[in-house]
């Protein structure tokens, strides 16, 4: 593990120190900054991004983090005694710092998932409505003419664009919470 304070921190994050600072975090599994500032915690996370093409994820508790978590991919607000702007301007809030593992474990395999099968949704619901339309003016003799009224293709729209998001939404959890939790390795990526 690597911990660096602020007053080293802003050594580092200088031009010529960059990339050996960045090889030396590849090397640890855990890097830690303290007392730095908000700046330096977004500038970090930058340099993160773009050097080393990660995802980045930022968790923090109070107005000094925003910066930070608003840089991220993946910002995390802790709700706690020096206010609410962190959460504000998170993309998830949690109360306490303990329920970072389930949202992370848990409810972000979760989200991967249903978000990938809706994309397939989508696309499959599209490509049908698109190759009807498509047989259909063979059909009419490429007379423009509507195949349904409009109210039916409102209905339609709605009826297939919001239901089934929605069920799948909160029915579908491919694997238990209890194994997410006790098998972390699954979201390790093998090559």
């Amino acid at each position: 593990g690597l911990v660096i304070d602020g007053r080293t921190l802003e050594h580092v994050l200088h031009d010529s120190l960059q990339s050996i600072f960045l090889e030396l975090t590849e090397k640890c599994r855990a890097v830690v900054c303290c007392r730095a500032t908000p700046l330096q915690k977004s500038v970090l996370v930058r340099l993160v991004q773009s050097k080393l093409k990660a995802v980045t994820l930022a968790v923090g508790d109070g107005a000094n983090d925003v910066s930070m978590i608003q840089v991220a991919d993946i910002g995390v607000g802790i709700s706690g005694q020096e206010g609410m702007q962190a959460v504000m301007a998170s993309d998830f809030a949690i109360s306490q710092f303990r329920h970072l593992k389930k949202l992370l474990l848990v409810h972000g395999h979760w989200c991967y998932t249903r978000l990938t099968n809706m994309v397939l949704y989508y696309f499959y619901k599209n490509v049908a409505y698109v190759n009807l339309l498509f047989w259909y003016q063979f059909f009419c003799g490429f007379s423009g003419t509507s195949m349904t009224d409009y109210w039916i293709l409102i209905l339609f729209n709605l009826l297939f664009t919001s239901v089934p998001p929605i069920i799948y939404g909160v029915l579908d959890k491919d694997v238990t919470a209890e194994i997410l939790l006790q098998l972390p390795q699954l979201y390790t990526v093998n090559k």
